[in-house]
């Protein structure tokens, strides 16, 4: 399991280096788990389509912790969001968790497909039932939602700019979104 130090670091080494772990969640007993295969980066104040860029405020708070938190929120009043915060203490910064491939759910003591579609932030959040509740917990066994490494290493990555943030002006062309091109 990856553990704080992980996340206490540069928040675009966090997005890119997330690429090809497990992402696991376990609750009321059940396990999900899939390979992290899309990542965006939001790093700190100067960034226009980071959160945080307005200050701190009962909602952007936990992205001024030290990284290793879970930050989830709402938007279009429909999809929770999955983040990661990153970072030492009051450098607001936080990567979100766009997709997984080979999504899995345990049944029978053995992981086996999850028919869910996880290609998306907000289809991840619901097959994973990731919720606010785990909003300011740390990432770890104990709040049900963790990464761990894989035996996975993605042979091509590429870098894009960021999705659906077009209003943050010169930021919105950061190459900071990471994909698993191939396996």
């Amino acid at each position: 399991m990856l553990d704080k130090s992980f996340f206490v670091r540069d928040t675009r080494e966090v997005a890119r280096d997330l690429l090809g772990k497990y992402l696991y969640r376990e609750i009321d007993g059940k396990y999900y788990r899939g390979i992290i295969s899309e990542t965006e980066a939001y790093h700190g104040p100067d960034d226009l389509a980071c959160h945080c860029s307005k200050g701190k405020t009962p909602r952007t708070e936990i992205m001024f912790a030290e990284g290793g938190n879970i930050y989830v929120y709402l938007i279009y009043g429909m999809y929770e969001m999955l983040n990661f915060t990153t970072m030492p203490q009051d450098f607001p910064a936080a990567v979100l968790i766009r997709g997984v491939i080979f999504p899995q759910v345990r049944k029978g003591g053995k992981f086996v497909d999850l028919q869910d579609r996880t290609d998306g932030p907000g289809k991840l959040t619901r097959a994973f039932y990731v919720d606010r509740r785990l909003n300011g917990k740390p990432v770890g066994k104990t709040t049900g939602l963790w990464v761990e490494e894989s035996n996975i290493t993605p042979r091509e990555i590429i870098r894009t700019p960021r999705i659906g943030v077009d209003y943050a002006k010169e930021w919105k062309d950061k190459p900071w979104r990471y994909l698993i091109k191939k396996l």
